[in-house]
């Protein structure tokens, strides 16, 4: 959005939740998963339902197994009496800019956002092949593993990086993850064996099944749910073209537009929550979104931490207005992604109120 959409209303994000995310969720399908989250989110606002004034949903059939499936975690929001509701088949952040979008109208005043992924009962690496270019790509079944080490590759050859650095991109996540009591994988994490070379085990992010939830309110009700909102100043997304050998896998010109239209390059922000699966993507991201040594990266421990896919997107955004909300940040920049290699790129700004 230009900056002129970007001043028509006020929009910020109120509240956030999240499960502990967990290698195995399967005693418990995805409503039993998401009742939780979706409480609880409520419960930090004091809203019901039925204050909510629109619902907007994440998540992919293809980890489900079965279409539409999106209709039964309905059961956990209470769709009776009829509530306005819509799905992206994307991750939780996409949802929420169809949220933003939505309260933007004037149509709504709130919103409740989710998201969630169970990773747990089929190949993830296969699942996402489904994203990739039905007649040249997918009949050669790159798996997002392979694909991101051509990525991490590119850059090694380009001297953008090397193997321990990489390496101590995620040392570093797991260790900030200790604070975090949602993070699937936390501290002294072994970097392991190689996956698919140069990237080994610690490169690459867990598979488990998770959810989040966000409400969003505009202006005033934002203030009386919140004791410090987290206000969207600003936010874009843009893709890459689909063919991987049109793209220079070292840069990520979409991520860099999403941020210049989202206005993260108007004054420097203290946090970034970036949506980085595999530990090169950081490298990337950090160039193209122009984040110094003075900006903490992924406090929270990042996708390196715990990726439920579908909603690891959400977490990031979630995760930055969390840490706004605390007092911790004043102007954080939150980064979400999906397909290959960085393909599509969402970036958000969020600010709290001067203290």
């Amino acid at each position: 959005m230009t900056s002129d959409h970007r001043a028509a209303r006020d929009i910020a994000v109120v509240a956030f939740a999240q499960t502990g995310h967990r290698r195995s969720t399967e005693e418990s399908s995805e409503v039993e998963m998401l009742m939780p989250v979706l409480h609880e989110v409520l419960d930090r606002t004091g809203l019901k339902t039925a204050d909510i004034g629109f619902t907007c949903s994440g998540s992919s059939d293809y980890l489900a197994g079965r279409a539409f499936s999106f209709t039964l975690a309905l059961d956990g929001v209470g769709a009776w009496p009829p509530i306005s509701e819509s799905h992206v088949e994307m991750d939780g952040a996409w949802a929420l800019y169809e949220a933003w979008t939505k309260l933007l109208t004037g149509e709504a005043d709130t919103a409740l956002v989710y998201s969630y992924g169970k990773c747990s009962p089929g190949s993830v690496r296969d699942v996402l092949t489904r994203q990739l270019d039905p007649y040249y790509v997918a009949p050669l079944w790159p798996d997002a593993v392979a694909l991101a080490a051509l990525q991490a590759q590119a850059l090694i050859d380009a001297g953008h990086t090397d193997e321990p650095a990489l390496a101590a991109v995620g040392a570093r996540s797991r260790a900030d993850a200790s604070a975090n009591p949602h993070a699937q994988l936390k501290g002294r994490i072994p970097q392991g064996d190689y996956v698919v070379r140069p990237l080994r085990t610690g490169d690459c992010p867990p598979i488990g099944d998770g959810a989040a939830a966000v409400v969003l309110a505009a202006g005033e009700r934002a203030r009386e749910l919140c004791e410090r909102p987290a206000w969207i100043r600003g936010i874009d997304h843009r893709i890459e073209a689909h063919a991987l050998g049109v793209r220079d896998l070292t840069d990520s010109p979409s991520a860099r537009l999403a941020a210049q239209r989202a206005g993260a390059f108007e004054r420097p922000v203290d946090t970034a929550e970036l949506h980085a699966p595999f530990s090169s993507q950081e490298v990337v991201l950090r160039k193209a979104l122009r984040l110094g040594d003075d900006v903490r990266v992924n406090p929270s421990g990042g996708a390196l931490a715990a990726n439920p896919v579908m909603a690891a997107g959400l977490l990031r955004i979630g995760e930055a207005a969390a840490a706004v909300h605390r007092g911790e940040s004043d102007r954080a920049l939150a980064h979400a992604t999906s397909g290959p290699c960085l393909q599509q790129n969402l970036v958000a700004v969020l600010e709290g109120d001067p203290r």
